[in-house]
Protein backbone atom coordinates (compact mmCIF):
# COMPACT_ATOMS: atom_id res chain seq x y z
CA UNK A 1 0.00 0.00 0.00
CA UNK A 2 1.27 3.61 -0.78
CA UNK A 3 1.48 6.67 2.09
CA UNK A 4 -1.14 8.29 0.08
CA UNK A 5 -3.70 5.56 0.80
CA UNK A 6 -2.69 5.43 4.04
CA UNK A 7 -3.28 9.34 4.50
CA UNK A 8 -6.45 9.63 2.45
CA UNK A 9 -7.82 7.22 5.34
CA UNK A 10 -6.27 8.09 7.97
CA UNK A 11 -6.19 11.72 7.64
CA UNK A 12 -3.59 14.49 7.33
CA UNK A 13 -3.29 16.01 10.67
CA UNK A 14 0.23 16.66 11.91
CA UNK A 15 0.98 17.93 15.37
CA UNK A 16 4.10 20.39 14.73
CA UNK A 17 5.66 22.30 17.70
CA UNK A 18 8.39 25.37 17.07
CA UNK A 19 11.82 24.59 17.88
CA UNK A 20 11.97 27.46 20.53
CA UNK A 21 9.19 26.30 22.51
CA UNK A 22 9.89 24.53 25.62
CA UNK A 23 9.71 20.75 26.66
CA UNK A 24 7.04 20.99 28.72
CA UNK A 25 4.86 22.33 25.83
CA UNK A 26 6.24 19.72 23.81
CA UNK A 27 4.61 17.08 26.64
CA UNK A 28 1.19 19.05 26.63
CA UNK A 29 1.00 18.78 22.75
CA UNK A 30 2.23 14.73 22.97
CA UNK A 31 -0.28 14.60 26.06
CA UNK A 32 -3.17 16.66 24.23
CA UNK A 33 -3.48 14.14 20.56
CA UNK A 34 -2.24 10.92 22.66
CA UNK A 35 0.57 10.53 20.01
CA UNK A 36 4.19 9.87 20.54
CA UNK A 37 5.68 12.48 18.75
CA UNK A 38 5.43 16.29 17.05
CA UNK A 39 7.24 17.65 13.84
CA UNK A 40 9.34 20.52 14.61
CA UNK A 41 8.60 23.16 12.34
CA UNK A 42 8.85 27.03 12.63
CA UNK A 43 6.16 27.54 10.11
CA UNK A 44 3.79 24.39 10.17
CA UNK A 45 5.16 23.32 6.80
CA UNK A 46 8.76 23.00 7.52
CA UNK A 47 10.43 19.83 8.97
CA UNK A 48 13.80 20.90 10.74
CA UNK A 49 13.33 18.00 13.66
CA UNK A 50 11.10 15.45 15.22
CA UNK A 51 10.85 15.37 18.79
CA UNK A 52 9.51 11.99 21.01
CA UNK A 53 8.74 10.67 23.87
CA UNK A 54 11.90 8.90 24.10
CA UNK A 55 13.66 12.03 23.35
CA UNK A 56 11.81 13.84 26.38
CA UNK A 57 12.84 11.15 28.31
CA UNK A 58 16.80 11.17 27.53
CA UNK A 59 17.00 14.35 28.13
CA UNK A 60 15.17 14.25 31.69
CA UNK A 61 17.64 11.02 32.36
CA UNK A 62 20.80 13.37 31.53
CA UNK A 63 19.65 16.72 32.89
CA UNK A 64 16.68 16.35 35.21
CA UNK A 65 13.79 18.50 35.64
CA UNK A 66 15.69 21.36 33.92
CA UNK A 67 14.82 19.61 30.69
CA UNK A 68 11.54 20.38 30.86
CA UNK A 69 12.21 24.45 30.56
CA UNK A 70 15.16 23.94 27.58
CA UNK A 71 13.87 24.21 24.22
CA UNK A 72 12.43 21.41 22.09
CA UNK A 73 15.03 22.34 19.69
CA UNK A 74 17.72 20.77 22.63
CA UNK A 75 16.20 17.33 22.73
CA UNK A 76 14.84 16.88 18.76
CA UNK A 77 16.76 14.69 16.31
CA UNK A 78 17.50 17.00 13.63
CA UNK A 79 18.48 14.58 10.57
CA UNK A 80 14.68 13.30 9.91
CA UNK A 81 13.83 10.37 8.14
CA UNK A 82 10.84 11.35 5.48
CA UNK A 83 9.12 9.61 3.04
CA UNK A 84 6.77 10.60 -0.30
CA UNK A 85 3.20 9.97 -0.58
CA UNK A 86 4.18 7.85 -3.14
CA UNK A 87 6.21 5.22 -0.85
CA UNK A 88 4.86 1.68 0.01
CA UNK A 89 4.29 0.61 3.27
CA UNK A 90 7.67 -1.83 2.15
CA UNK A 91 9.62 1.39 2.24
CA UNK A 92 8.56 2.69 5.31
CA UNK A 93 9.40 -0.71 6.97
CA UNK A 94 12.16 -0.77 6.18
CA UNK A 95 13.31 2.77 6.74
CA UNK A 96 11.44 2.33 10.58
CA UNK A 97 13.48 -0.67 11.35
CA UNK A 98 17.03 0.45 10.00
CA UNK A 99 16.96 3.86 12.37
CA UNK A 100 15.10 1.72 14.62
CA UNK A 101 12.16 5.04 14.39
CA UNK A 102 8.75 5.41 14.98
CA UNK A 103 7.33 7.94 13.14
CA UNK A 104 8.02 9.23 9.61
CA UNK A 105 6.95 12.90 8.29
CA UNK A 106 5.58 13.02 4.82
CA UNK A 107 6.85 15.53 2.45
CA UNK A 108 5.48 16.24 -0.59
CA UNK A 109 6.45 19.40 -2.42
CA UNK A 110 9.23 20.89 0.14
CA UNK A 111 5.89 20.91 2.19
CA UNK A 112 4.76 18.26 5.09
CA UNK A 113 1.44 16.53 4.21
CA UNK A 114 0.97 14.25 7.07
CA UNK A 115 2.88 11.48 8.96
CA UNK A 116 3.05 7.73 9.34
CA UNK A 117 3.67 5.64 12.49
CA UNK A 118 4.64 2.27 12.97
CA UNK A 119 1.04 1.82 13.96
CA UNK A 120 0.01 2.50 10.72
CA UNK A 121 2.20 0.22 9.21
CA UNK A 122 1.37 -2.50 11.34
CA UNK A 123 -2.55 -1.86 10.86
CA UNK A 124 -2.04 -1.60 7.01
CA UNK A 125 0.23 -4.91 6.85
CA UNK A 126 -2.35 -7.00 8.95
CA UNK A 127 -5.25 -5.95 6.64
CA UNK A 128 -2.96 -7.31 3.69
CA UNK A 129 -2.28 -10.56 5.06
CA UNK A 130 -5.55 -10.95 6.38
CA UNK A 131 -6.81 -10.68 2.76
CA UNK A 132 -4.11 -12.26 1.10
CA UNK A 133 -5.16 -15.31 3.29
CA UNK A 134 -8.86 -15.05 2.64
CA UNK A 135 -7.65 -15.02 -0.94
CA UNK A 136 -5.76 -18.48 -0.78
CA UNK A 137 -8.29 -20.12 1.93
CA UNK A 138 -11.01 -19.19 -1.33
CA UNK A 139 -8.79 -20.60 -3.62
CA UNK A 140 -7.77 -23.68 -2.11
CA UNK A 141 -11.41 -24.50 -0.79
CA UNK A 142 -12.88 -23.93 -3.96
Amino acid sequence: MKVKSILAEKGTFVATIAPEASVSELCALLTEHNIGAAVVSPDGTTVVGIASERDVVRAVAQQGSAALEGPVAGLMTEVVAVCDPSNSTDDLMVTMTARRIRHVPVVADDALTGIISIGDVVRVTVAELQEEKATLLGYITS
